[in-house]
């Protein structure tokens, strides 16, 4: 049974007929040539097992120190590692552990994504801050960035509320904070794990800590009506829900931008904190509407390719990371180790890349986060990306591999 795509707030419900048979504009462009990148910079190996402390490196951002740029920092997660702090040579300078789980049966802190609030007015003094997604805990959590060091401090409040749950119980199900970005007016978008849902919240400041309110929750669709007539829904693990997990606000064009993983890159205009209008797809998927089913004895979806119906885009799910600098949005396309860009203001495609390996660091392969500044930085003359590597080389026997590799931006329109 088909549902309406549900809207919170004033906005009204759009039937999914109207989101689902629109022409894909960036699917009908010709291929592009991919351009290769090659990182300068890379952040030290972090292991996904006992001995590297279960660190698994996943979504970046950078802190451009107003005073000295040479001192300016990249700030990443670690998921059940934590936070690093690195500089612009990618030296580890700090790391943070995450929160201790409640009880001994609930789920510890496992930081997820990041990014900066700029000018926040916290204990009398102006300072910038980490915002993180705790997909442990279902909280986001706050580091209070040192002027001149560019190391955190931890100013999250100790009564901070649930994201999404209302219970531990619930928490401990782990639908939960997942996504996040800052934007305007001390707000963040947060997605929510397992699920097509995306929240906005604004950041509460009680005396030297840092905590924030809910303001407002919009629902993608799970299930599609194709152009054939025929029903479709992306293949998920069994009770979960196509999720989102790169968000990211253009503030110029009040748009905000959510990658919905199996399904497409959509944007939604956002005003005052709040979700001011109807979803609309920029680019679905390449596996869009094609027959896929659950297979237990691998724990994966089995994709029916020879069955494509051919109603998808080019980007190659998942689509994950998103960012934004100068004209161009950047979007991870995770299944073929590529990213794709579109102009900021109509969306149109723009280019195709790949970050390969070089001399002095090898590519990034199934990038989950991307961060970008224009600014010039030392070492970076055209600014600089950051994008996640899910397959660090050379490998360390078998032990699983990821970091952060830093490229010159001077490639982006």
């Amino acid at each position: 049974m088909r549902s309406p795509l549900k809207l919170s707030g004033a906005a009204l419900a759009v039937p999914l007929m109207l989101l689902t048979t629109a022409a894909n504009p960036a699917a009908a462009h010709a291929p592009r040539p991919i351009e290769k990148l090659t990182p300068t910079v890379e952040t030290p190996a972090l292991h996904d097992d006992e001995a590297g402390g279960d660190a698994d490196a996943d979504d970046p951002a950078i802190w451009v120190n107003p005073a000295d740029r040479g001192k300016s920092r990249v700030i990443a997660t670690a998921k059940n590692g934590g936070l690093r702090v690195y500089d612009l040579r990618g030296r580890e300078l700090q790391a943070i552990a995450t929160p201790a789980a409640p009880g001994p049966d609930d789920e510890a802190g496992r930081f997820n994504n990041v990014d900066i609030v700029e000018g926040v007015r916290l204990g009398g003094r102006t300072v910038d801050l980490a915002a993180v997604s705790d997909r442990g805990r279902d909280q986001l959590r706050f580091y209070a960035i040192d002027a001149r060091t560019g190391l955190l401090t931890d100013v999250t409040a100790a009564d901070v509320p649930f994201a999404f749950n209302t219970t531990q119980a619930e928490v401990n199900e782990q639908r939960t904070a997942y996504g996040l970005d800052a934007f305007a007016g001390g707000h963040l978008l947060v997605s929510r794990r397992s699920t097509p849902e995306v929240g906005t919240f604004r950041i509460v400041i009680e005396g030297d800590r840092v905590s924030y309110r809910p303001v407002d929750r919009l629902t993608l669709p799970a299930e599609f009506t194709l152009p054939d007539g025929t029903d479709w829904a992306p293949c998920t693990d069994p009770g979960d829900g196509p999720q989102v997990e790169g968000v990211v606000v253009d503030e110029q064009t009040r748009t905000a931008y959510l990658a919905q993983e199996d399904v497409a890159l959509w944007r939604v205009p956002i005003r005052d904190g709040r979700f001011a209008g109807r979803p609309a797809t920029v680019e679905k998927v390449r596996e869009f509407g094609i027959p896929a089913a659950y297979d237990e004895a691998t724990e994966e979806c089995a994709v029916d390719y020879d069955a494509d119906p051919g109603f998808g885009g080019r980007i190659v799910a998942d689509v994950e990371g998103l960012t934004v600098a100068r004209h161009t949005l950047v979007v991870s396309s995770q299944g073929d180790d590529t990213f794709y860009t579109y102009d900021r203001r109509s969306n149109r495609p723009t280019g195709h890349f790949a970050v390969v390996d070089g001399p002095r660091a090898d590519g990034s392969q199934e990038c989950d986060g991307a961060a970008v500044t224009p600014v010039a930085l030392p070492g970076f003359p055209g600014g600089l990306l950051v994008v996640h590597d899910g397959q660090d080389t050379p490998a360390d026997g078998d032990r699983p591999s990821t970091n952060f590799k830093f490229v010159d931006a001077g490639f982006l329109r």
